[in-house]
């Protein structure tokens, strides 16, 4: 006989429900027989047969991220970048060719330019900010246009409406990486997008403890593509980082607005500060694309600034060293302030000459602004240029 102690106790019935949504690692769902399983794979009846194939904590979190885009049907996955790989992977077959933006996030440019060629699939880049450069580079076998918004870590703003109109026109796939605007500054599917994707991991999820992306559809038959691929191809997400992001998600908007406000306060304070050979944020009149940017973003201009140090690597190093209150660490969208380095980080596999063409030197940063005080971000900043230009000056 088999010990009753072996058997998983059945989950206690109530009349009320938990105001937190439960944390469900189950692996596997229990079915009372083979007509019920068929009948939850056919779709008749709810329910969940292997995490691998979906489980309510990301149910939860996609019909959330769903709503915030004026979405049906998204796929939660395991990170950013799985997100991006099962929009191609839905998408795209042997023979097909992808135009992409040419300041995209690094690892992106690494998929267009070196795994997708390996399965057939020519690739091309070119400035999203040029709607001519992006239609002399489609080809009649062109099946996708991938951008972001805004670029990382330049912050440019591609020509969104322009490139819809034309993906439109020539029957091409678009798809929209909103991790840096979030649809609290914009809704790709709302001006022509076909596909949107996020690195949930950032500002949606907020906190820098949970790996996950998002990809969804407007074609609810491309949707369900994207879910094959992600059970396919295994980008399964966890339950615990689901259950994270959507605790994070509850004060998605009062984090955005706070930063934002604040990395619009610090742009300006970087500007006047001697050392700073320039400082790009979209809702500055100097910026390159600020009118397209005010057009598109409808004055949301986002948490996310750049800017460049005179005296290269050294400036650099002395930079961070000077300001340990804010995190030098290779990413976005924490409550706290973060410091990149793109040349040592997420555009380091790019030649020195390439980085250069992109605009980033040794000098470059970019900076995720999170809901600290103002006064707190300024003072670590100006003891991080003074540091810097000592360094600047010693070099000379």
């Amino acid at each position: 006989m088999t010990d009753p102690t072996l058997r998983r106790p059945a989950w206690p019935a109530s009349q009320v429900r938990p105001l937190v949504s439960p944390l469900q690692p189950s692996v596997v769902y229990v079915s009372p027989d083979p007509d019920t399983l068929d009948a939850q794979y056919e779709g008749r009846v709810p329910g969940h047969v292997y995490a691998r194939e979906g489980h309510p904590n990301a149910d939860v979190l996609a019909g959330m991220i769903d709503r915030l885009e004026g979405a049906t049907g998204g796929v939660v996955t395991g990170s950013g970048m799985a997100a991006v790989g099962i929009a191609m992977l839905a998408a795209l077959k042997a023979g097909d060719h992808v135009v992409g933006g040419d300041q995209l996030y690094g690892r992106s440019l690494r998929m267009l330019s070196e795994d997708l060629p390996r399965f057939g699939i020519t690739t091309s880049l070119a400035d999203p900010t040029d709607l001519a450069a992006i239609e002399a580079a489609l080809r009649p076998e062109t099946r996708l246009i991938l951008i972001e918004v805004v670029s990382n870590p330049t912050l440019r703003v591609a020509d969104l409406d322009g490139i819809a109109r034309l993906a439109r026109a020539r029957g091409i796939l678009l798809a929209v990486d909103n991790t840096f605007t979030t649809p609290r500054g914009i809704r790709p599917l709302a001006h022509g997008a076909d596909i949107v994707i996020h690195s949930v991991t950032k500002l949606l999820a907020g906190h820098a403890d949970a790996t996950l992306g998002y990809a969804v559809a407007r074609d609810p038959a491309l949707n369900a593509a994207m879910k094959v691929a992600a059970t396919t191809w295994g980008t399964t997400a966890s339950p615990f980082d689901c259950w994270l992001a959507e605790r994070g998600l509850l004060s998605f908007e009062l984090r955005y607005d706070r930063a934002e406000e604040t990395a619009a306060r610090l742009a300006d304070h970087l500007a006047g500060q001697p050392g700073v050979r320039r400082v790009l944020y979209p809702g500055r009149a100097d910026h390159p694309d600020h009118n397209r940017a005010g057009a598109l973003l409808a004055g949301r201009f986002g948490n996310m600034l750049s800017f460049e140090l005179e005296g290269g690597r050294a400036a650099a190093n002395a930079f961070t060293r000077a300001c340990p209150g804010l995190a030098f660490a290779p990413t976005l969208g924490d409550v706290a302030t973060t410091l990149s380095h793109p040349a040592s980080s997420s555009h380091r596999a790019l030649t020195s000459e390439a980085r250069a063409a992109l605009g980033i030197s040794e000098g470059f940063f970019r900076v995720s602004v999170g809901i600290e005080p103002l006064d707190a971000l300024i003072a670590e900043v100006d003891a991080g240029l003074a540091s810097a230009r000592e360094a600047a000056e010693a070099e000379c």
